[in-house]
């Protein structure tokens, strides 16, 4: 391993998760300085059960509507967001636990998941580009991150075999794009994620109080 594969997988990293979490506590500290509206209508539910309700939302593609009448579209949110878990996944396996990598087996099967992330990646990309109402909501940012989510897998892909004897240069790329994703993606839209479980949770206990919650089946 030459000096500079050395450092992008673990002094560069580092120093990007150390930024990035830097930036987070800020970001997080801003959130709970706000508080929620106090409700003013009368409880008629549980807070907890409109709380576990919201936050478990995403797994249960049957109580929205767009998810219920087009269960592919959800289908290709799951492997795009399974496929970004093993690509991050990858950046710490490679250089902190390689011998899970050493199974043939494991390296195709994670290939496998991150070329179909990168087919769905390429999908939403050609959706944008020709729907009208897409294109008209959409911003430079929109377009910038699903490229680079692309040309991340693409990358990993190519890393994940781990075998720098073979050529470092697809590995270096793609930890000096790691590096870069974890400096950009706290100012960008990629870092949705981050306000996920505090919008379900308020939004879960407020309509939990409500008792706005399915009914149960008798």
């Amino acid at each position: 391993m030459s000096p500079l594969l050395e450092f992008v997988e673990d002094t560069l990293q580092l120093a990007a998760l150390t930024f990035m979490a830097g930036v987070y506590m800020i970001r997080v500290s801003w959130i709970f300085r706000f508080h929620a509206v106090r409700e003013r209508s009368r409880a008629e539910g549980r807070a907890e059960a409109g709380i576990g309700y919201s936050l478990s939302n995403i797994a249960l593609p049957w109580a929205m509507e767009s998810t219920r009448r087009d269960f592919f579209f959800y289908l290709q949110f799951v492997v795009f967001h399974l496929g970004v878990a093993a690509a991050i996944a990858v950046t710490f396996i490679i250089p902190y636990a390689p011998r899970w990598l050493q199974p043939k087996g494991v390296v195709i099967g994670i290939q496998i998941l991150m070329g179909l992330a990168l087919a769905v990646a390429v999908v939403r990309l050609v959706r944008r580009l020709r729907s009208a109402t897409l294109r008209s909501v959409s911003t430079p940012d929109d377009y910038a991150a699903i490229l680079l989510m692309m040309a991340y897998f693409v990358l990993a892909i190519l890393a994940v075999p781990n075998r720098p004897d073979r050529g470092e240069g697809p590995m270096i790329a793609f930890f000096i794009l790691t590096a870069f994703f974890l400096f950009y993606v706290p100012f960008s839209k990629i870092s949705h994620y981050l306000y996920y479980p505090f919008a379900r949770f308020f939004l879960g206990r407020s309509l939990g109080r409500r008792g706005v919650l399915p009914a149960r089946e008798k």
